[in-house]
């Protein structure tokens, strides 16, 4: 049981729900709670799909199809989001536009690149060698699912506040931004890490 909670907890840790609503505020402020919904519970199916493949055949695709090491995939998506993490800690809410597409792909955008990215990619590889198959599927979909639930969740206080208070939901954005944008770029260097001490133990 401990294993599972410990998978589930790197899931969300990664995702990170709190972010994510950050980064996709503006499709927040024009989607309804029930198009957004639909959205998010279709983005989260597909990374969900994603996931589990990776969880179930990580290393064979490294290994057998890319022909790379998933240390060098650790390596270079930790410098990913380490360079994601630091735009949002001296940027802010102007790092945003620059990371996401057009929102009118609201499900792609979603989806990527914060839900399906290299951290959450080595995530599900970890999991799925942490843990039997079954088990690291089951740990996946209740982090996403989880995941989905407090973003709906997040909709609906945004949908309350900004009738009146719109400099707080302005404040959360950027407080909240660079904070959890520090656990991102934590989790960047643990990969880099990660990835740098195989590739030392295999020299």
């Amino acid at each position: 049981m401990g294993q599972i909670i410990k998978s589930m907890l790197l899931i969300l840790i990664v995702l990170n729900p709190f972010l994510l609503i950050i980064y996709l505020i503006d499709i927040i402020k024009k989607q309804t709670v029930r198009q957004f919904s639909l959205a998010i519970f279709r983005a989260g199916i597909i990374s969900c799909f994603v996931f589990i493949i990776f969880a179930i055949l990580g290393e064979y695709i490294f290994d057998n199809i890319l022909q790379a090491h998933f240390y060098s995939f650790q390596i270079f998506g930790g410098v990913i989001l380490l360079i994601i993490a630091l735009q949002f800690v001296f940027k802010g809410q102007a790092a945003i536009n620059g990371l996401r597409g057009e929102s009118k792909h609201v499900t792609g955008a979603i989806a990527m690149p914060i839900m399906i990215g290299p951290g959450t990619i080595s995530a599900s590889i970890i999991i799925g060698n942490r843990l039997e198959h079954k088990l690291a599927i089951l740990s996946i979909l209740i982090a996403v699912l989880f995941t989905v639930i407090i973003i709906i969740l997040l909709k609906y206080v945004h949908d309350i506040v900004k009738i009146k208070k719109a400099y707080l939901i302005d404040s959360y954005v950027e407080t909240a931004g660079r904070i959890t944008a520090l656990i991102i770029g934590t989790y960047a260097i643990e990969m880099i890490v990660r990835g740098l001490r195989v590739w030392i133990s295999q020299l």
